[in-house]
């Protein structure tokens, strides 16, 4: 008999920023709204389930560009049973941005985040460089 094996290899081609802040999720949302021109939305949260752990929600929410298409997450790092990404526990909250967005945009978005006073830092981090990068598959 011969066997096929299937090699899947996962797409992270999106911006990821960690943002360490002491507001709770919809208070930050509202912050962000009001200091850039985004309109972060409640989505359903985030779920990962694994064989005989206890499910996992994260808060999450959305904003979709009209022009781009490109879609932004606020996502929590701390959820109902532990972390999104255990190795970055010191990290409250993530947005990840999938599609395209150029470098200058980014860059603007990036520095409009470090202009709010109730955020204490904002970094742009590499996902391939995680350990839990597949949690952010979704």
């Amino acid at each position: 008999m011969i066997k096929k094996f299937l090699k899947l290899e996962l797409d992270f081609n999106f911006n990821l920023l960690a943002i360490t802040s002491q507001l709770r999720d919809y208070r930050l949302c509202f912050v962000i709204n009001k200091h850039t021109e985004t309109d972060f939305r409640k989505d359903e949260d985030l779920t990962l389930a694994f064989k005989n752990l206890p499910v996992k929600y994260f808060s999450k929410y959305l904003y979709c560009t009209a022009d781009f298409g490109c879609e932004f997450y606020l996502i929590a790092n701390k959820g109902t049973e532990g972390y999104l990404i255990p190795e970055m526990k010191e990290t409250d909250y993530f947005i990840l941005i999938k599609q395209y967005i150029d470098e200058e945009d980014l860059d603007l978005f990036l520095a409009q985040l470090k202009l709010i006073d109730e955020i204490q830092a904002v970094v742009d981090i590499n996902p391939a460089k995680l350990k839990s990068k597949e949690n952010l598959i979704f």
